[in-house]
C-alpha cells in the first residue's frame, strides 16, 4: 500500500498546475497571452467557482458573485471564458482529463497480474479523488447543471474508470483469479464506494478514517466479493 503522500509527490495535481493545463487546453481562446498571469487568475477563478458552487450551488452563482468574490472584474472573467457553461466544461474538461492521466497508464508490472492492478486502481482513484476533493465535489454535486456536453463528459469518465475496474475482473475471472459472475454489474458496484469517499468524506474523517485506511478496508472488501484465490 502507498501513501497520498508518495502519489502527490509522483502526480503534480496543484491548483496552479491544473490550471496550466487549462490554460494549455484553451489557449486560443483566452486574450490573456502572459502565462504567468493567466495562470495566477485562473487558479483565483476557478477555487472561488468551487468554493461558490459548495457554498450556493454552481446553477446559484452569478457571474457577478464570481467577480465579486475573487476580486477579478467582469471584463478580466471574460477574457478567460464567454460564459458559465465554458467555465464549467473548462473545470470538467480538467477532472477528466486527471482521470485519463493517472488512472490510464498503470505500471508496466501490474500487465499480467488482474488482482494487484485492480489493487492500483482503487488505491490511486481513491488518492486521486483526495488530491483534487474540490473538482470531484464539484463534478458529482453539480451533475443537474451540466449540459449535455458536460453530461457526456462525465458520464464518459464514470464509464471508462468502470471498464478499467472491469477489465482486471475479467482478467482475474478468466486467470482464475477472481469469481464474479457478472463483472459489468460488479464494476458499477464498485464505482458508489470509490465515490463515497469524496462525497462524504466529512463523515469519514470524524470517525479518524484517513484516505489510506479507507483504500485498504475497500480493497479488502472488494478482494473477499471477487473471491481472490491467493
Amino acid at each position: 500500500m502507498g501513501s497520498v503522500q508518495e502519489f502527490q509527490a509522483r502526480f503534480d495535481l496543484s491548483m496552479e498546475a491544473l490550471c496550466a493545463r487549462i490554460l494549455e487546453r484553451h489557449a486560443a481562446t483566452i486574450r490573456v497571452k502572459k502565462p504567468a498571469v493567466a495562470v495566477a487568475n485562473l487558479a483565483r477563478i476557478v477555487e472561488t467557482t468551487l468554493t461558490l458552487a459548495n457554498r450556493k450551488g454552481f446553477h446559484s452563482m452569478s457571474l457577478r458573485d464570481l467577480a465579486e468574490q475573487s476580486g477579478l472584474s467582469m471584463g478580466a472573467l471574460y477574457a478567460y471564458f464567454d460564459g458559465k457553461d465554458t467555465l464549467l466544461l473548462m473545470i470538467l474538461n480538467q477532472v477528466v482529463g486527471a482521470v485519463e492521466e493517472v488512472l490510464g497508464r498503470p505500471p508496466d508490472a501490474l500487465a499480467t497480474d488482474p488482482a494487484a492492478r485492480l489493487r492500483w486502481l482503487l488505491e490511486t482513484h481513491l488518492f486521486l479523488t483526495e488530491t483534487m476533493h474540490p473538482w470531484f465535489v464539484f463534478a458529482y454535486m453539480e451533475a443537474k447543471a451540466f449540459s449535455k456536453e458536460g453530461r457526456d463528459l462525465a458520464i464518459g469518465s464514470e464509464m471508462m474508470t468502470e471498464s478499467m475496474i472491469a477489465d482486471a475482473l475479467a482478467e482475474g475471472v478468466a486467470r482464475g483469479r477472481f469469481r464474479v459472475p457478472d463483472v459489468a454489474m460488479t464494476a458499477a458496484l464498485i464505482k458508489p464506494m470509490l465515490q463515497d469517499w469524496y462525497v462524504k468524506r466529512a463523515k469519514h474523517r470524524r470517525r479518524g478514517i484517513t484516505p489510506e485506511h479507507y483504500a485498504a478496508s475497500l480493497i479488502d472488501f472488494v478482494e473477499m466479493a471477487a473471491g481472490l484465490r491467493t
